[in-house]
């Protein structure tokens, strides 16, 4: 057994009864391989598991805990990721979701793949964040990390938004549209995939800028070095709400400017032996399958 993992932390889907089970094996066949385990207090409540486990805070997982195990979807897993990414704890995902492109285990083998990682036969992977600021005059209003991407939109109103883009603080464009999405790769298969943006690939160090319904249909997504800043700036009299892996959001008014760079946090995303981000592509985007006949 790989003698780094001592303490293992599991977080479920967040509100969801149905993990229980899954929650109660996994911590039973921990604790009888001799290893310590937390149960993060929002899963233990949300479950009534938190009898004969130890429930902890996030910051308690990521002081304390070697290994976290996230049971749930891509949501899920955003979420643990963006709370513990300072702290460094390495994550296996656990996929109670729908498409699952970061919890890649399945509940049926769970205990066969987390046995191989727990013996030192995983394949780590680090996958880049995003660090936000939002900027009101000289003064910051709001800060926070994005594993996914960071989104700028129109929020409830009906029409669409105006904001200049400049790179590298060089002006590129004055775009009008419903909005705009800055993703890392790991996101390039999320919302970004769904407004025509490209596939990046986890290991490019690439951010995509993908426009969301431009009115000038020659406005394209373009991908940038990772070493750049982003500067979006909402022009008058729009304001926008801006989303970030589509669990935070904040309400942006004219004259704000969001600035997205690199992150010096990243996600440490352990898969099982055998993993393939191209055998997971096929499966999850339906590649290869045949034509269904009427």
């Amino acid at each position: 057994m790989n003698p780094a993992f001592k303490t293992i932390a599991l977080i479920g889907k967040y509100q969801s009864p149905d993990v229980a089970a899954a929650v109660l094996q996994i911590g039973d066949f921990l604790r009888e391989r001799g290893l310590n385990v937390l149960i993060e207090q929002g899963t233990a409540s949300s479950t009534r598991l938190g009898s004969g486990f130890a429930v902890a805070t996030y910051e308690e997982i990521g002081a304390g805990a070697d290994l976290a195990v996230v049971l749930g979807g891509d949501g899920t897993m955003l979420n643990a990721a963006r709370r513990l990414a300072a702290h460094g704890v390495p994550l296996v995902g656990v996929n109670k979701g729908r498409l699952g492109f970061l919890t890649d285990i399945a509940r049926e083998v769970m205990d066969v793949s987390l046995g191989a990682i727990l013996d030192g036969e995983g394949v780590e992977a680090h996958r880049f964040m995003l660090d936000v600021v939002v900027k009101r005059g000289p003064r910051s209003v709001f800060h926070t990390v994005a594993l996914n991407d960071v989104v700028v939109n129109k929020g409830d109103i009906g029409r669409m938004i105006e904001f200049d883009v400049r790179i590298d603080d060089e002006f590129v464009y004055t775009q009008r549209s419903d909005g705009m999405i800055v993703s890392t790769p790991t996101g390039s298969t999320a919302y970004a995939l769904s407004a025509n943006g490209p596939i990046l690939h986890p290991d490019m160090v690439g951010i995509a800028l993908v426009p969301l319904c431009p009115h000038t249909l020659t406005a394209r997504p373009i991908t940038l070095p990772d070493s750049c800043t982003i500067d979006i700036t909402l022009l008058a009299p729009h304001d926008a709400r801006v989303h970030f892996d589509g669990q935070e959001r904040f309400d942006a008014r004219a004259g704000d400017s969001i600035r997205v760079t690199r992150s010096p946090h990243y996600l440490r995303l352990i898969h099982p032996p055998g993993y393939s981000y191209f055998a997971m592509l096929r499966e999850k985007l339906h590649w290869s399958a045949s034509p269904r006949t009427p």
